[in-house]
């Protein structure tokens, strides 16, 4: 009776993006409740930027996003510690997250670097000014280390489950 339900998640790339999504999620959503004083909607944030809905080369992808969105987060962080915000900076922000994308092999993910650049650079923050880069990048790194360890932990589950029903991985 178990089988048949398990072979139809362990063979649906969609189902199990979904069950990770929602895992990261709930895991997330607690987080952000649970601790109301730091701005931790950019872990939850992060963490869903981080989970992969591709199949094929999930740990890879997830990775790649794991890079991206921590160089992101730290070029942000550096641009904000040293230069007041404003278009200029976030401009010299987006030229140097690209640049650092390249350098480290992750360039097809420069997109979320981006997307945590402005995360930090443009929306307000919640606490002072010198803070914010340092919480807004930890927040996003927490997320993006949880995201990772999502995808290789239900790897570590799916993968005997797709090696047993014979579904290639």
């Amino acid at each position: 009776m178990l089988d048949p339900i398990l072979k139809r998640i362990a063979s649906s790339p969609v189902l199990i993006y979904i069950l990770r999504c929602c895992i990261g999620f709930l895991i997330g959503y607690k987080l952000y409740i649970t601790y109301p004083d730091f701005e931790l909607f950019w872990t939850l944030l992060s963490i869903i930027l981080v989970i992969s809905p591709e199949e094929k080369d999930t740990r890879r992808l997830s990775i790649e996003r794991f890079k991206s969105n921590f160089i992101g987060s730290a070029v942000a962080m550096v641009m904000l510690l040293f230069l007041e915000p404003n278009v200029y900076t976030i401009i010299a922000g987006i030229f140097v997250t690209i640049i650092v994308c390249r350098l480290f092999n992750v360039l097809n993910m420069a997109r979320v670097a981006l997307v945590a650049l402005l995360i930090i650079m443009v929306q307000p923050h919640q606490t002072g000014f010198v803070e914010a880069p340092i919480y807004r990048f930890g927040s996003v790194a927490v997320g993006c280390i949880i995201g990772l360890l999502i995808v290789v932990l239900t790897s570590i589950i799916f993968r005997p489950l797709k090696r047993k029903f014979g579904i290639p991985y």
